[in-house]
């Protein structure tokens, strides 16, 4: 089934309106929201879901959608708890990685992946930057991690991504983002 998803999401994605130009934060965990569609390639494994994100640097809650927007997976992460609620049950963890995996068999790298939306850097670990000619981040390497900035949503250096590919041992994880909203 998910073989025919695919397809269709890269179908959609040349169909989505340009989002509102909202540009990126000056500091490193400022808030934002999006809504957007990840496709997740992990071995055999293929996944896709509708994404919408809302970001503080106390709290997250991130809605994994269904391609009629039906919630499939709700992730909240707040006062050091972090609870997953899929198909009525109520999971918990101490990171939103162990628990994505425990509960769906795959993973998004939400620790660094809520610097990496937005073109920077996490603050702990090394990293390296290249720039493309209009300034922007075109490859971002972190925790093992290389996200490859390909679209934005205009061609000021301070702009946001629109899509991003991350990838790290085998895995691939494409995420398109619609629309930004100011926060």
């Amino acid at each position: 089934m998910y073989r025919f998803l695919l397809p269709l999401l890269v179908l959609i994605s040349g169909c989505a309106s340009v989002p509102h130009t909202v540009q990126r934060p000056a500091q490193a965990d400022a808030p934002f929201a999006f809504n957007g569609r990840v496709a997740v390639k992990q071995g055999e494994q293929r996944d896709n879901a509708g994404v919408r994100w809302v970001h503080s640097a106390a709290q997250d809650e991130i809605l994994l959608l269904a391609p009629l927007g039906q919630t499939v997976a709700r992730i909240r992460r707040d006062d050091g708890e972090v609870t997953l609620e899929s198909s009525g049950k109520h999971y918990a963890a101490q990171d939103m990685e162990t628990l994505m995996q425990e509960v769906l068999g795959w993973q998004l790298p939400l620790s660094g992946l809520r610097h990496w939306v937005t073109a920077l850097p996490a603050p702990e670990g090394e990293f390296s930057i290249e720039r493309d000619a209009n300034g922007q981040v075109s490859l971002l390497r972190q925790q093992g991690w290389e996200i490859a900035y390909s679209r934005y949503a205009a061609a000021t250096a301070d702009a946001l991504p629109l899509k991003l590919k991350l990838s790290r041992d085998g895995m691939e994880v494409l995420l398109l983002i619609d629309e930004w909203e100011a926060q």
